[in-house]
């Protein structure tokens, strides 16, 4: 940051860049993003590690924002802001480890193959809600563009980025290949509904009479976007009638929210009051105090943790081999936040 509150670099993406200008439709902030962590919750592990942190039940809006905040800072901050959150979500989860009573196995929330499920539902969900409730589909080049930045945006995670698909079909094979690991459970199904009852639950900074409008529509939005063979699994219904309807009034509400750059900033300040004004800058077409772009390597060299967070992962389990490492969070702890890089932006 530079010291009126600038970002001091356009970090991992390009101002142009096809990732920002899907993620910065006011589509992402409530129906992207429910609609990700809603599907997430069929790994079972993710479901072991939510619940037993008990985040979601406790501090809904604060765990929302926060999910917010380190996509928004990937995408739209600079790069050691980037680097600085990359490397406090690697803490985050280090203690986010234990028993899953439902499969007997274990969870961590670090590993790999979580940690690409929770970006790709994501990155999916974003995307599918632009094209479903926004501007509409991308060109074939400007996707194959989207997913290339995808897998920039994997390497501020312990993911094997030659694992992250790269093209509609690539990303859709994924998800098939996903779907004889999905499964419900208790925990799992009560989340869902409790998100998905976000305009009572989470966004609780929204005026109390906007929030008794916008819930069935929100609701029934997101549920349209969930194929249909996922609903009975997630415990939701939905016919086809409101599964056509509900896009008749999403879709010109986007509309005009994305036209009126003070109505979003707005909007996004009391749904993530952390998040939201990550994308401040970027909405009002201020510029970086330069134009630099950062691959994630050198972003890292520069600002972040050296060791790459694969790296850090391996470092973290050979840690917990001779008990070395932090302990894993109580069920239903109330232990103090991990503060991401939060960049002001300059609103002059």
């Amino acid at each position: 940051m530079t010291s009126d509150g600038i970002r001091q670099d356009e970090g991992l993406f390009a101002p142009d860049s096809v990732a920002r200008r899907v993620w910065a439709y006011p589509t992402s902030a409530l129906l992207g993003f429910i609609r990700a962590v809603t599907i997430e919750h069929l790994d079972p592990d993710l479901t072991a590690a939510v619940d037993h942190s008990g985040q979601v039940v406790q501090r809904p809006a604060l765990r929302y924002d926060r999910t917010v905040q380190y996509f928004a800072t990937v995408l739209f901050g600079d790069a050691e802001s980037v680097m600085k959150s990359s490397d406090i979500l690697m803490k985050v989860h280090a203690r986010a480890h234990g028993p899953n009573p439902v499969t007997g196995g274990e969870f961590d929330s670090n590993d790999p193959d979580s940690q690409l499920w929770i970006h790709m539902t994501a990155w999916h969900s974003i995307l599918y809600v632009y094209e479903r409730y926004g501007p509409g589909r991308l060109t074939r080049a400007d996707e194959n563009e989207y997913w290339r930045e995808c897998a920039v945006a994997a390497e501020c995670q312990p993911i094997r980025v030659a694992d992250v698909p790269r093209t509609r079909g690539e990303v859709q094979k994924y998800f098939d290949d996903w779907r004889d690991r999905l499964a419900a459970s208790e925990a799992a199904v009560h989340n869902i509904d409790f998100i998905l009852d976000g305009m009572r639950t989470v966004f609780t900074a929204l005026p109390a009479p906007m929030r008794a409008v916008l819930g069935p529509f929100v609701r029934a939005g997101v549920i349209a976007t969930y194929p249909r063979w996922m609903r009975p699994l997630m415990g939701v219904h939905q016919s086809v009638l409101v599964d056509a309807g509900v896009g008749a009034v999403i879709r010109p509400a986007m509309a005009a929210l994305a036209r009126s750059t003070p109505a979003q900033l707005w909007f996004l300040r009391r749904v993530a009051p952390r998040g939201g004004p990550v994308l401040e800058g970027y909405l009002r077409g201020i510029p970086a105090a330069t134009s630099s772009v950062y691959t994630p390597a050198e972003a890292r060299k520069a600002f972040g943790d050296p060791r790459p967070p694969l790296e850090q992962y391996a470092d973290l389990l050979a840690a917990r081999q001779t008990g070395r490492a932090p302990r894993p969070y109580a069920h239903n702890h109330h232990d103090a936040l991990l503060e991401f890089a939060a960049p002001t932006q300059r609103t002059g």
